[in-house]
This record gives structure tokens, sequence and C-alpha cells, in this order.
């Protein structure tokens, strides 16, 4: 991970690029980052362009960065006019990234249309039907461009996606459920499964590395933090796996 995020650089180099770093859920993984790589977390609005170089602020000194570990997610990015700031993420500047911006396109909700696979869950946008599936109870419709489960509808009606503006389509998914069966055993009851994992991509390599997964348990009718609130033996857990 140091070798991923940090390169060959002096780590006050290298910032975690994010907003308001600090507000976000995941602000305690930002400071172990920062714990065990000496990497600075900053928010794109304290970034400071100068021609094509970048810098941030830290005690009083103005250090140019050589390196972004980049966490931005846009779609956050853009709900957020209240936000002022002198680079954007699409600009030409002399800096390194790991984990280029453009990487956060390919990974996204946009792509799953495109993917046809046994392995994965049939989606379309919704600007494609000509007529809804007569079993949208086994949907999911989902904006294109939200982010932690928001706007997420699991009881979808014909009615709902009548009211939705032919303009307006565009920016929706229609997925088939994937039906998450409620297998590890807890003291209150079942836990749903889900296993994330994450590989990291050194330059020089031909193909990515797994490292370590996520493992995620909802007893909710979604996966995540928001939508398991107030239950127990659910959140962020990790698997033994065999590499």
């Amino acid at each position: 991970m140091r070798k991923v995020i940090v390169g060959n650089h002096d780590p006050e180099n290298v910032i975690l690029l994010e907003i308001e770093p600090e507000k976000q859920k995941t602000w305690i993984d930002f400071w172990e980052t920062k714990t065990h790589l000496g990497v600075e977390p900053v928010c794109i609005s304290k970034i400071v362009k100068e021609d094509r170089l970048l810098y941030y602020e830290k005690d009083n000194r103005k250090i140019l960065i050589k390196r972004i570990y980049n966490r931005v997610i846009f779609d956050e990015l853009l709900q957020r006019n209240d936000l002022k700031r002198s680079f954007n993420l699409t600009e030409d500047v002399e800096v390194e990234w790991a984990g280029h911006p453009n990487w956060f396109f390919k990974i996204s909700k946009y792509s799953m249309p495109f993917i046809k696979s046994k392995y994965a869950s049939d989606c379309s946008f919704l600007s494609d039907l000509n007529q809804w599936p007569s079993d949208l109870e086994n949907y999911v419709l989902k904006p294109l461009y939200s982010f932690a489960g928001s706007g997420v509808v699991i009881d979808v009606t014909s009615d709902m996606l009548d009211a939705i503006k032919p303009e307006d389509r565009k920016n929706f998914l229609l997925q088939k459920k994937v039906k998450y069966e409620p297998c590890l055993v807890t003291p209150s009851g079942n836990a749903k499964v889900e296993v994330r994992l994450l590989y990291i991509w050194p330059d020089n390599d031909a193909a990515p590395q797994l490292v370590l997964n996520l493992t995620r348990l909802s007893k909710g009718a979604m996966i995540g933090v928001s939508q398991n609130k107030n239950m127990d033996w659910v959140g962020g857990s990790a698997s033994i796996m065999e590499i």
C-alpha cells in the first residue's frame, strides 16, 4: 500500500484528496492512512493552484504536492456548489495520481448496463426500455449519479417509472435484484454478507493484486451504514481468505 500510495516521494508531498475529509464517515480510515503512511488528508477546497503546480498548507507552510491519493466522489462534488476551489480534477497539472479520477467513471454505475455476464445482475438505462418489466418486484431503481445508496428504490411500481419524465430517464438504472441470503448466524438473528475485494495496481505491474477484503454485514433491506441504523452485529468486518 505504501508503494502504491506514496510511490517514490516524501510522504509530505503526497496527499489524500477528499471533500471535507474530517466530516466523512470514513474519516477513521483517512486518519489511519495518515498515521501509517504519513499522507495528509486534504480537502479539495484547500488546494492552491499556481500555474501547473499544486500546493497545500500545513503548519503555516506551503507544501508542493507531487502525488495524489484520490478519494473524491464526483457525485458528491457536483452537489457541493458551496465549496469554493481553485483546482478542478480535470485540469492538466504536474502531479501523479494514485487512482486517476478517470477510474471513477470506469467503475461507476454508468458501466453496469454494458456488462453482460452470468456473474452480473441484468441492468438497463431506464431510457432504453420501451416497456417496463412485468415483474417489477424483482427490480430496483437506481439514480445513475448517486452514492452510498441514496435515492435507491427497492419497491418499484410502474406508476413510479411513468412519473419520471422521458428526458430524465437517462439518469436512472433499472437493475434486477440480487437476493442476499441471511446466512451468518449472530446472537440477534441472521445477517446478510457482502464481500468487497480490494485490489492495488502498482505502476509497473501488468495486473492488479488482490490484497484484502471488506466484509459488510447487514440486517436491513440494503447493505450500508445508513440502512442499518439501530441494529446490532452489522457493519464492517473482514474475512479470512486463501490466496
